[in-house]
């Protein structure tokens, strides 16, 4: 595992909505990514609107993602899940699939989507990225949404002729 931490972002007071698409197998791993991630939304944007959405599975959040994509404009979408490694190549090609699809949605509707869809091979792998204080992907999830929505706002400024702010 890194150690890399994701620095913590400047907070922003705008009103954002971020929705979080988070699948309920290994809940014990993904609740733990879900928790850390609202912390730290309650920390850097605090006038943050948080949609969740709980689907069965990893397979299941690239169609979510689409569904509330067509339906809303959040400003970015988070998602969250744990496939832990097996004895077959089930757990890849679940995992190469949803990383497909969400780079696929995020270009297509010009929409980070943060993917903390986490790849291990072991329930201890998932419980150091997922339940732990040092480095939890939940939080590195948050403060990527939030650096990525800063960043939009600021290229949206400058396409439309205001000057970008390079602080």
């Amino acid at each position: 595992m890194s150690n890399y931490a994701s620095s913590r972002p400047r907070p922003t007071q705008e009103p954002v909505n971020i929705a979080i698409v988070a699948s309920l197998y290994n809940n014990q791993f993904v609740q733990g990514l879900l928790n850390a991630a609202r912390e730290e939304i309650e920390v850097i944007a605090p006038n943050a609107s948080v949609d969740v959405y709980r689907v069965p599975g990893a397979f299941e959040i690239p169609v979510c993602v689409e569904h509330v994509l067509r339906g809303s404009t959040p400003d970015a979408v988070i998602t969250l899940g744990v496939i832990i490694r097996g004895s077959t190549e089930h757990a890849d090609l679940v995992g190469a699939s949803v990383t497909d699809a969400l780079q696929q949605m995020a270009v297509k509707h010009c929409i980070p989507v943060i993917h903390e869809v986490l790849l291990v091979s072991s329930e201890e792998q998932a419980e150091e990225r997922c339940l732990g204080a040092t480095i939890n992907r939940g939080t590195e999830a948050a403060q990527t949404c939030v650096k990525m929505i800063n960043l939009f706002g600021k290229m949206k400024a400058t396409f439309a002729g205001e000057p970008i702010d390079q602080a």
